[in-house]
């Protein structure tokens, strides 16, 4: 996501779908040369740099684009949207187990890049912006921002939100195996999970437009909090972690639902979301880059 201010740039001066088009092959590339890698640093360079590049060509551009469909209820459409990572969530979990069993880790790196450029193509093919209609300014990054506080605190909440959501995601399954479960049981608890993001998501989207989306984001900030205080740390079984799984699958997700589009739109008061892109990702991905590198297991079964 680093590279936000340039896919931003290239977006205004080619269009939306050229560097997506640029981005479906760095994603699919980035985990096919992943697969002949031999050393560590193959793999910063393959899964690591060339795949990130890939999905910041994708996403980056596609941001914008759903807000600019819908006038109302756009959080609904965000959540709908959002829910895919679901989905595709509960798909890979299930099946890259079995092929690396059945074929080998470089095959499920070769068989998931080539699912990536099917999909991500498909997407992309289908992909239709508004800009020339709505004409958005389209600022690579507008540090006029910085001055306005109601954009601080939604960037403070986005980075607080991000650094549980990182932990809690990708520590969960070493969470299960630490009070003993097996291996199989912890790949069903990051099911459940997706499967909560999946069916959760949409919802979330809907109750987002009804009472209000700041109002639902810090409800249910609470409420994901609470739950893993009063569920997560005192668990001790596989029901009780599952039972987890599916009720902060269903909402740790509202960060995706009702901040990425509808909740900057609604604190701009207008139809550009371009400003805010580069500031708004950086700090959305702070977190990240630090726990997945190093920590993310650590904080989770350190809690």
């Amino acid at each position: 996501m680093l590279v936000a201010p340039l896919v931003t740039f290239l977006a205004r001066k080619l269009g939306t779908r050229l560097p997506m088009f640029v981005g479906v092959f760095a994603l699919s590339g980035g985990f096919v040369a992943a697969s002949f890698a031999s050393k560590a640093w193959h793999l910063y360079l393959s899964q690591g740099v060339l795949v990130g590049i890939g999905v910041g060509l994708i996403y980056i551009p596609s941001i914008a684009i759903l807000s600019q469909w819908f006038s109302s209820r756009r959080s609904l459409a965000n959540g709908i949207t959002s829910a895919g990572s679901g989905i595709g969530g509960i798909i890979f979990s299930s099946i890259t187990g079995s092929m690396i069993e059945k074929a080998s880790l470089a095959w499920s790196l070769r068989v998931t890049g080539i699912i990536a450029f099917v999909m991500a193509l498909t997407a992309v093919l289908f992909t239709k912006d508004r800009n020339k209609i709505i004409q958005p300014a389209q600022h690579p990054f507008d540090t006029e921002l910085l001055s306005r506080r109601n954009v601080w605190l939604l960037l403070m909440w986005a980075f607080v939100s991000m650094l549980g959501y990182i932990t809690l995601l990708y520590s969960l399954p070493d969470f299960a195996l630490s009070i003993g479960l097996s291996r199989a049981h912890a790949t069903d608890a990051i099911i459940v999970l997706n499967l909560g993001t999946a069916v959760g998501r949409p919802f979330i989207g809907a109750l987002s437009d009804h009472y209000g989306r700041i109002r639902v984001a810090g409800l249910l900030t609470l409420a994901c909090g609470i739950a893993c205080f009063a569920i997560w740390l005192p668990a001790s079984s596989f029901a009780v972690t599952i039972l987890f799984a599916l009720i902060s699958g269903a909402i740790l997700g509202v960060f995706w639902v009702v901040s990425i589009d509808p909740t900057l739109l609604y604190l701009q008061r207008r139809n550009d979301l371009s400003p805010h892109r580069p500031l708004d990702l950086y700090v959305w991905r702070l977190p990240g880059y630090r726990i997945c590198h190093r920590y993310y297991r650590c904080l989770g079964l350190r809690l």
